[in-house]
């Protein structure tokens, strides 16, 4: 095969949903309403932790800096679209999408990382509750939050510095919209042996990793809450990870269908519907979930509706 272009000055095509120009207008209004309930959803709660005192707590501290990263997550991509949509182009520079490669690794794994620090916290306080404040003191939680983006951001690092040996023959037309590493490393020409033992290796120590402690955590969960005589602690215990448990369900269920996908077909529009599910309605869920499922948030958002409607 023939030496491959120098990517570092090449541009690449985002060839999105739909060539059909009466679509893009729909589209362009379905994706920034999706964008605008995710960043206004996941800031009401961000905003909401910080003005009550009740909520702050190892818990909330960790679903504030969720909501954080799914607002970073959803603002990687969906602008960049908005914008090829808006200039009727489907370009994005080499340089571009190496950064937008980065920064979805990184906030995917942190997204990961931050849902098994919130299984741990739900652990402790379900299993240990008596140890639970000294447990789970202020310097431990800043501690896991930064070791969660520390490790993310090496991973993400990594992930990009072994893409940028990539080499590209032809035209690069990336049927997605937004820059995804895995349809970057199919669509090379260069040797991606490296590419793919990295992905493969990160995908089974920083995917697996953090779900198999959900899991054990959950099964620790689980034999304490039957250990409990009265229904209504059963019930109280069960609500309190009652949350978290969705939104593990929904990440982790889009995450495989992503995976499923790309992996069992070869079609382009079934990937990118896949990706859309993973990357923009998971944190768009996110708030409602977690603001329709916790009485705190609920109280919480009462009482700023109160102070804004009578200041």
């Amino acid at each position: 095969m023939e030496p491959g272009n120098n990517t570092q000055s090449s541009e690449l095509f985002l060839l999105g949903f739909s060539e059909d120009p009466e679509l893009q207008p729909l589209i362009f209004g379905l994706f920034l309403c999706m964008y605008l309930i995710t960043v206004f959803g996941n800031l009401l709660i961000i905003l909401v932790i910080i003005s009550d005192f009740h909520l702050h707590t190892p818990m909330y501290f960790f679903l504030s800096n969720l909501s954080f990263v799914d607002i970073c997550f959803t603002s990687t991509t969906i602008p960049k679209m908005l914008k090829n949509i808006e200039n009727q182009s489907k370009v994005i520079t080499y340089e571009g999408c190496i950064v937008q490669v980065y920064f979805c690794i990184f906030l995917a794994g942190l997204d990961d990382f931050l849902l098994i620090v919130m299984a741990y916290d739900l652990f402790v306080a379900i299993c240990h509750p008596l140890h639970y404040t000294v447990v789970m003191n202020p310097r431990l939680c800043g501690l896991l939050v930064l070791v969660s983006w520390m490790v993310s951001a090496m991973h993400s690092l990594l992930q990009s510095l072994v893409a940028l040996q990539l080499t590209f023959c032809t035209k690069v037309e990336i049927p997605q919209f937004f820059c995804e590493l895995n349809q970057m490393v199919q669509l090379a020409c260069s040797d991606t042996f490296l590419n793919n033992m990295v992905m493969y290796l990160a995908s089974v120590l920083l995917a697996g990793g953090p779900f198999a402690g959900i899991l054990y955590s959950y099964s620790k969960i689980v034999s304490s809450i039957r250990r409990i005589s009265s229904t209504q602690g059963k019930f109280k215990a069960f609500s309190t990870c009652a949350s978290h448990l969705a939104v593990v369900f929904l990440f982790y269920c889009m995450s495989l269908g992503v995976y499923l996908s790309s992996a069992a077909t070869h079609s382009s529009h079934s990937s990118a519907i896949a990706s859309v599910m993973y990357t923009v309605v998971t944190p768009m869920l996110n708030p409602f979930i977690y603001s329709l499922r916790n009485k705190d948030i609920k109280r919480a958002l009462k009482r700023v509706c109160e102070i804004v409607a009578h200041p």
